[in-house]
């Protein structure tokens, strides 16, 4: 079982929604989504979840955007999770995680029906302490001594997998991603998770790059993730974005017909189409592209669906 965590930006629920809507997108996969604030395209996903009957779950107490912090956060997802039932009480460890569950007990949600996601070792007390004699749903959580010895059952390995570099330009042409995928079973796990590639990091502003760059993860002939970083070539100025597009997109492409067609995914043919056509999808697309591509990949290999 693969956890996907995205924060609720636009393109993350986008990408969602897209993949729930057209079978993209099994029940292999379960995205975890920290809402930054409830908009129509955030529950838009949530509805195209619901519609393909796929669970996906939702941190009741965001640390990150504009429900961060806020007294009535809580409720307002609670009633999310009233209107949608295949959505997934998760909870982060910190703080609030005692607070937040004494508010879901009142609507009748109690430890073993939600996930919990203690990345955090200074929550380890907590956790023992909020869970005792209780086994969540999931507990999702890195691969620690300390964290392991607490956490004997239902555990998912969840680690940020995306080295984020500071500028485009400085990405590698190709690095390692992960192996969770291949040993997380014979580890003792139930299940891995990451920030798929957009990293743990939480940047809520854009700005005009001076270097494009296009973040694919694909398949190695060992079955292990490595990911591919097609950076553009004209990188002087901010200007021209779409000729920069241009330049990393036909990188992307000469990889693929080099012998990479066991990596297609819808997303990945949208990003060859508009090689094909000239055409410039803009960067949050692009940023939404890359997400679906990872998404549907992992599920087609858990599944067995990859030659």
């Amino acid at each position: 079982m693969y956890f996907p965590y995205l924060r609720g930006r636009q393109y993350e629920l986008l990408a969602l929604r897209e993949l729930a809507r057209n079978g993209l997108i099994t029940s292999s996969v379960i995205p975890i989504i920290e809402p930054i604030k409830i908009t129509s395209t955030f529950t838009g996903a949530l509805t195209a979840f619901q519609k393909a009957n796929l669970q996906i779950a939702l941190i009741t107490n965001p640390d990150v955007g504009e429900l961060a912090g806020e007294n009535e956060s809580t409720s307002r997802i609670i009633g999310v999770l009233r209107d949608f039932q295949n959505t997934v009480p998760t909870v982060l460890l910190n703080k609030s995680t005692g607070n937040v569950l004494m508010d879901l007990q009142q609507a009748s949600i109690f430890e073993k029906d939600i996930i919990a996601i203690l990345d955090n070792r200074d929550f380890l007390d907590a956790y023992s302490e909020l869970f005792d004699g209780i086994s969540p749903i999931y507990t999702l959580f890195p691969d620690e001594r300390a964290i392991r010895r607490i956490i004997k059952g239902n555990r998912v390995l969840f680690a940020d997998k995306f080295f984020r570099r500071n500028r485009n330009a400085d990405y590698p042409e190709d690095e390692f991603f992960s192996d969770d995928h291949l040993y997380y079973s014979e580890e003792g796990y139930d299940g891995f998770g990451d920030y798929s590639v957009i990293g743990k990091e939480y940047i809520d502003s854009g700005f005009a790059p001076y270097a494009v760059a296009i973040h694919i993860v694909y398949l190695a002939d060992d079955n292990s993730l490595r990911i591919k970083h097609f950076v553009s070539d004209s990188n002087g100025d901010t200007s021209d974005v779409a000729g920069k597009f241009y330049e990393a997109v036909t990188k992307l492409y000469d990889w693929y017909m080099a012998g990479q067609k066991r990596q297609l995914t819808a997303g990945l043919q949208i990003l060859l189409d508009h090689y094909r056509n000239r055409t410039f999808p803009g960067l949050p697309t692009l940023k939404k592209l890359s997400v679906m591509h990872h998404l549907e990949l992992m599920g087609k290999f858990l599944d067995g669906r990859l030659n």
